[in-house]
């Protein structure tokens, strides 16, 4: 994805989108800052070119190479921030697993069969039970209101 000399001040939203772009070049352009979050969801980006003034995204130590050649300073080959054997591995909650999400970005996923916040739950979603309540609720609700309101629109 070539974004060079696009006269870009910002990074556009709609990079977002392209979370499966290899290769992204953001060099030439009038950038001040990359703000964080803005390559979440990028795992398969392996080369980064970014104006020579800005740091690559997640630090150096988040790329296996980083080199400033002229206009540009290049990021190459994504490292995984969960093989990490140098410093601590990135803390995720029990029953659930580091997964890369960007560079120097993690996710933890919930293994099978947990679920929910922090995957304490085990087993399924009780949707029958959820929607089975909720329905009663609404239905319930409704009936009141109707009931209790039906009266003052008869009257004039």
């Amino acid at each position: 994805l070539d974004l060079s000399n696009c006269s870009l001040h910002d990074v556009p939203l709609e990079l977002a989108e392209a979370t499966t772009a290899m290769v992204l070049d953001l060099t030439e352009n009038p950038l001040t800052t990359l703000p964080n979050g803005t390559f979440l969801g990028f795992t398969h980006l392996q080369l980064l070119a970014v104006p020579p003034e800005l740091e690559c995204p997640g630090g150096s130590h988040a790329w296996q190479e980083v080199t400033v050649n002229g206009s540009s300073r290049l990021c190459q080959d994504q490292r995984n921030p969960c093989n990490v054997s140098a410093e601590i591995a990135w803390p995720c909650p029990e029953n659930s697993a580091c997964a890369p999400d960007g560079p120097g970005l993690v996710q933890c996923l919930c293994d099978s069969p947990f679920h929910g916040y922090k995957c304490l739950r085990e087993g399924t979603f009780p949707v029958l039970l959820f929607s089975g309540i909720l329905g009663t609720a609404t239905i319930s609700l409704s009936l009141l209101l109707w009931g209790t309101q039906r009266r003052k629109a008869k009257t004039p």
